[in-house]
């Protein structure tokens, strides 16, 4: 894959900005996803979704943080799944959708999938 000195700056800007939220949590679909994430650089809270069993489970413990910082993949079923977590939590606590726009704007949807992150690994660390 092809990757821009310009892609590479933002994709570390996009990490530093997210490590400074240190309020909120991540939420990304399963452990190759967090693992990505730790690997270019992130340090901060990550829960796993597929570790609750369910979006009802999920949802209550989730509810506990004052921003939730949505990461779920962009294939048919993380779109599914935010958009099923987003009304069981809209309510109760504040989602941030910025993050995942941004990544897909830096990398043109080359990233579907946030496992897909590791492959700026050797740019970043």
């Amino acid at each position: 894959m092809q990757v821009s000195l310009q892609e590479i700056q933002d994709i570390q800007n996009f990490v530093d900005t997210l490590n400074q939220q240190t309020q909120s949590v991540v939420v990304v679909e399963g452990k190759r996803d967090e693992l990505a994430l730790k690997k270019i650089g992130f340090s901060g809270k990550i829960i796993q979704f597929h570790k609750f069993g369910g979006i009802t489970r999920f949802s209550d413990h989730i509810a506990n943080y004052d921003t939730v910082i949505m990461l779920l993949d962009g294939d048919r079923k993380g779109k599914y799944l935010t958009g099923r977590i987003i009304y069981q939590i809209q309510r109760r606590t504040r989602i941030d959708l910025s993050y995942k726009k941004k990544l897909v704007e830096i990398t043109k949807g080359k990233i579907r999938f946030i496992e897909q992150l590791v492959c700026y690994e050797s740019y970043l660390v």
